[in-house]
């Protein structure tokens, strides 16, 4: 049985039966299940507003059909779907990157995870003098900090190990959380270690951790602010390891399995189970909502911009339709998330863009609404929404480009090319008719597919070789 009594006969034709709706129209599925009908089509609303607060939401692994606003045959997130409605939805959301640490790279230092050392690994795993953000580089914290700025981070940082990289040595002015990729939800050890600080100061609790950095987040939004804010909340929910709040007795045994030395117990492959996944997909909804309470409470609602989007695709037990792929792949299932903002006092209500837009976008787009300028010795690879979102302005038309070890993506409009393995072949597809990647059109459009190619290898170009 699930959480709400669905029998597992009825999880998986509840599955099969959203399915067979959303192949007969992939719009209607992207448009988000009971939201479609409901939404009107993006449009700024001009007008002028203090510098806002913000709030970055991030969520881990999270899929792109996850949330009940994105077509969830059966996970419910009534908070989520609330911030859609009060805003504005993505269609065409991407991560940076198709694992943690380079999408979180790219969110912080507004570039291509491959600028930089620490954009190389997929992802961050060991402590060393290379793979983090270098305390020179600049970034969304402290380019904001500069400009006036609180600056905060929560939860997962992935950036770079102690002794050499932290959140504070990037422009953050506290962290609480963790440093690795994946941490046990309640003893808090992870591959390398115990993983829970404060600051640079390992911290003990055996609170679960989604409720542990919702509860630091939501004091944080009741503290009394002298200047805006900006407070990254990166939960690590719902990636592995698979436990549900109460779970305690899969906790201790993966953590003691860790202890004695078996080193991919925490990737949990002998466990979870959908009824599991929804379990943590839903709390994690709860706990925004807690903090998203705290705002409204405070009074900071209407001036606190909210960005909420998932660090990369789904993996397991996560819900892709109507995409292939899931996390550590190019397809759009690795990549195509979902984004979420709203920004009561600029943006309009019950609103959804179909505009491609990707995690360093959102750098640009926070420091031009933040009144910040990026370091002209380090140039951002990601375009500025603002004009789009606040002034009527048409949204940034590039080519998105995404690399890992194996594989190569560009999109230019609903054109998208893609080699999924080293020496594999080119792939074609018009991802807005055929959202699953099915048709290749590389043979019927062979100067377009050549012409993405070559300009995908042009970006490549000045970017770090993998090591």
């Amino acid at each position: 049985m699930t959480n709400r009594g669905t029998t597992r006969r009825g999880v998986f034709g509840a599955i099969a039966g959203a399915a067979a709706a959303t192949t007969l129209a992939p719009e209607a599925a992207l448009a988000g299940g009971d939201r479609q009908g409901q939404e009107k089509p993006f449009k700024a609303h001009p007008g002028s507003s203090k510098r806002p607060n913000i709030l970055f939401i991030l969520a881990d692994d999270l899929g792109w059909g996850d949330l009940s606003s994105y077509g969830s045959p059966l996970i419910r997130t009534p908070n989520l779907d609330r911030l859609a409605r009060g805003g504005v939805r993505f269609t065409n959301g991407y991560s940076a990157g198709a694992v943690c640490s380079p999408t979180r790279v790219a969110l912080y230092t507004g570039r291509f995870p491959g600028r930089t050392p620490g954009g190389l690994p997929e992802p961050i795993s060991a402590a060393n003098a290379t793979d983090g953000i270098p305390s020179s580089h600049p970034t969304l914290p402290s380019l904001l900090r500069s400009a006036g700025y609180t600056t905060a981070l929560l939860g997962k940082w992935h950036g770079g190990f102690l002794p050499h990289f932290s959140p504070l040595r990037a422009g953050f002015d506290e962290f609480f959380g963790n440093y690795s990729g994946g941490l046990d939800y309640y003893s808090k050890i992870s591959g390398n270690g115990h993983d829970l600080y404060d600051g640079e100061t390992p911290v003990e609790s055996d609170q679960y951790y989604t409720d542990l950095i919702a509860d630091k987040a939501e004091a944080f939004v009741r503290r009394s602010h002298t200047k805006p804010w900006l407070l990254h909340l990166n939960f690590t929910s719902p990636h592995w390891p698979w436990e549900a709040p109460g779970d305690r007795a899969i906790s201790a045994e993966i953590t003691a399995k860790v202890k004695a030395g078996d080193g991919r117990a925490l990737f949990h492959y002998d466990g979870g189970s959908l009824e599991t996944y929804t379990k943590m997909v839903e709390n994690l909804d709860t706990r925004i909502g807690q903090v998203l309470d705290a705002l409204r409470r405070t009074g900071q609602e209407r001036d606190t911009l909210v960005i909420f989007q998932s660090d990369n695709g789904g993996e397991r037990f996560s819900y892709n339709w109507p995409f292939t792929g899931n996390k550590a792949s190019l397809s759009e299932g690795g990549i195509r998330v979902p984004v979420i903002v709203r920004w009561p006092a600029r943006i309009r209500s019950g609103q959804v863009s179909h505009e491609p837009v990707v995690t360093h976008d959102w750098t640009a787009t926070l420091l031009e609404i933040a009144g910040a300028k990026p370091h002209a010795d380090y140039p951002l690879d990601g375009a500025s929404f603002a004009g789009y979102l606040l002034r009527g302005a048409a949204a940034p038309q590039r080519d998105l480009f995404w690399r890992t070890r194996s594989g190569r993506a560009l999109r230019r409009g609903k054109y998208k090319y893609l080699r999924l393995t080293t020496g594999g072949a080119d792939a074609l597809y018009d991802v807005e008719a055929d959202p699953r990647e099915q048709a290749n059109l590389a043979a019927k459009k062979p100067e377009l597919a050549a012409a993405l190619r070559q300009r995908w290898e042009e970006i490549d170009a000045p970017l770090l070789r993998y090591r």
